[in-house]
């Protein structure tokens, strides 16, 4: 309640008292001492009831403040990867941790013609771990592939960024280093041969189908002058 209407009710009850009197004052004779004992009554009686209805109004109008509410923070649910099996997950999982490294090195090594080499690396290396998706039957090359050729592939790019990040020449340590640059070479093609082997299997159905298809077409009286070639 501001101060202003809290220093009206204060003097209603006076004001209350002084209209009463006057009011009074013509009803019972002023000049009689009874006349004037019903005014004092009269009137006070009239300011005590001014002060409490005054108050009462005062309380009703008294706003609380809603208590405050805590928020709680909400924690973040995170969606589960999703789940392609005990075999094909764990595939994933140490490919996802590889591309993480070679990433990392890529950042660091400054050499461009390296930096490239590792990119080709990766772009494969990330082929080879989808394909246990799907083609399931090439997990055993995949998993020969992720247990020996991308760790040691790994150590040696980790060996290269130690050496460059001497910032010194010597003849062992750019010996080594190009050593490691030109086996990049030798890595990236055989991880490409390593790919392609991977697509065997499907290169093999796709060649049954096709004769099949070719077999069928002649059959029907429905083949061209040349069947399909396999």
């Amino acid at each position: 309640m501001s101060r202003k209407n809290e220093g009206n009710v204060k003097v209603a009850p006076f004001y209350s008292f002084a209209i009463a009197w006057v009011i009074l004052s013509f009803i019972f004779p002023p000049y009689r001492v009874w006349g004037l004992l019903a005014t004092a009554g009269v009137s006070t009686v009239t300011a005590l009831i001014v002060r409490a209805v005054s108050n009462r109004k005062t309380k009703k109008t008294v706003i609380l403040s809603p208590p405050t509410v805590e928020k709680k923070a909400v924690p973040e649910v995170k969606p589960e990867a999703k789940s392609y099996g005990p075999q094909i997950d764990p595939i994933l999982e140490e490919g996802k941790r590889a591309l993480a490294e070679m990433g990392r090195l890529y950042s660091v090594i400054g050499n461009p013609e390296v930096k490239e080499k590792i990119n080709e690396i990766m772009r494969i290396t990330d082929k080879i771990t989808q394909d246990a998706i799907e083609d399931p039957s090439d997990i055993p090359q995949i998993k020969k592939f992720m247990n020996y050729y991308l760790p040691t592939t790994i150590k040696l790019l980790n060996a290269y960024d130690r050496m460059s990040a001497q910032g010194i020449n010597g003849e062992n340590l750019d010996k080594s280093m190009k050593n490691i640059t030109e086996m990049l070479d030798e890595i990236i093609s055989a991880f490409q041969k390593r790919l392609d082997s991977l697509f065997a299997n499907q290169a093999l159905d796709i060649e049954t189908d096709i004769k099949v298809m070719n077999t069928m077409l002649a059959r029907e009286g429905l083949a061209g002058e040349k069947d399909f070639e396999v």
